[in-house]
């Protein structure tokens, strides 16, 4: 049994869905409107302000799809309500973020300086030299948008110098020792 999928969605004041024949979920909020492509199994039923989502039967197909398309209407509510956001932190001398209008601009140790242009539909904000937020509505952009980041200079595990997440732990390695 989905302990996930059995979970109900409240949906929150302020908050429309509509679910069209074809299982397209589209929930509209403060923030802005998100859409998703669910399975044709999978069945949502609102009563109220709240969601439920029922699959057919207990085979295995559906339920894994019965997890997966309740996390996808739930992180969509959220979305729309509250955002998402990833917080980067540069570690390493002279590793600093600059913003240039719709471009971040990020010194990283190489011989140029590494832009990246903001995609569409997030917000990237740098308070500090050494720290980047991300925000968005669409939690699977905003997590993709901070890997790329991040991705351009990985933290090594001698120093830890690089790009990396807030609260990630970076597993150290001893360096050579001499004879």
């Amino acid at each position: 049994m989905s302990r996930i999928g059995n979970k109900p969605i409240e949906l929150p004041q302020g908050v429309e869905i509509n679910v069209d024949s074809n299982n397209l979920v589209t929930v509209k909020g403060p923030l802005g409107t998100l859409s998703e492509q669910i399975s044709r199994d999978i069945q949502i039923q609102q009563e109220g302000n709240v969601l439920n989502v029922i699959r057919p039967t207990d085979n295995k197909k559906h339920k894994s799809l019965h997890g997966l398309s309740r996390t996808l209407v739930a992180n969509m509510v959220h979305g729309v309500t509250k955002g998402y956001e990833k917080k980067l932190e540069l570690v390493g001398v002279g590793y600093r973020a600059n913003k240039q209008g719709n471009k971040l601009v990020l010194s990283l140790g190489y011989s140029h300086p590494v832009e990246m242009i903001d995609p569409e539909g997030l917000t990237i904000e740098v308070p500090s030299q050494t720290e980047i937020l991300v925000k968005g509505i669409n939690k699977q952009q905003v997590g993709n948008y901070a890997a790329k980041i991040r991705e351009k200079r990985k933290p090594e595990p001698y120093k830890g110098k690089g790009v990396k997440y807030a609260g990630e732990y970076i597993r150290r390695k001893e360096g050579k020792t001499g004879k």
